[in-house]
């Protein structure tokens, strides 16, 4: 299980198992954030599924099933808001990550962090969003 970290409580991962969840309590994350919809996955793999293991776990869990056209700011809004007052780390999974890292970072320059720091940061974690500078400029003007 590989966690790539954005900030110092804010990691993504590809989609994870009900067998990943111990690995995910040893890492020390307190709150799982579920960004893969349903409808892309195996009953197995369900956000309903995941969440029942997960909180058997003693951790929190969330689902915010997005799509890229369905990243509405309220969406965006909501899963920076659970990072930040979050009493520890925060996993966010989706398919490969990158859902979670495009959330995070919209989430990031709308609280002004600065543009060139966000995208550092996402490719340092091997997602490069470089193609969504003009959004995340858009999204921090929008903010103001």
């Amino acid at each position: 299980m590989t966690f790539k970290k954005l900030s110092d409580h804010y990691f993504v991962s590809p989609q994870i198992t009900m067998d990943d969840i111990p690995a995910i309590v040893d890492a020390g994350f307190v709150t799982v954030i579920c960004n893969r919809p349903d409808d892309e996955v195996p009953v197995s793999l369900q956000a309903s599924m995941i969440r029942q293991v997960t909180e058997d776990a003693g951790l929190n869990f969330e689902a915010l099933p997005v799509t890229h056209q369905t990243m509405t700011p309220e969406i965006i809004a909501r899963q920076w808001a659970l990072a930040d007052t979050s009493s520890g780390p925060v996993l966010a999974y989706c398919a490969s990550g990158t859902r979670c890292s495009v959330i995070w970072a919209l989430g990031a320059a709308t609280n002004q962090i600065p543009i060139r720091m966000i995208l550092d940061k996402t490719r340092q974690a091997g997602y490069n969003l470089d193609n969504l500078h003009k959004t995340l400029v858009a999204a921090a003007k929008y903010a103001k």
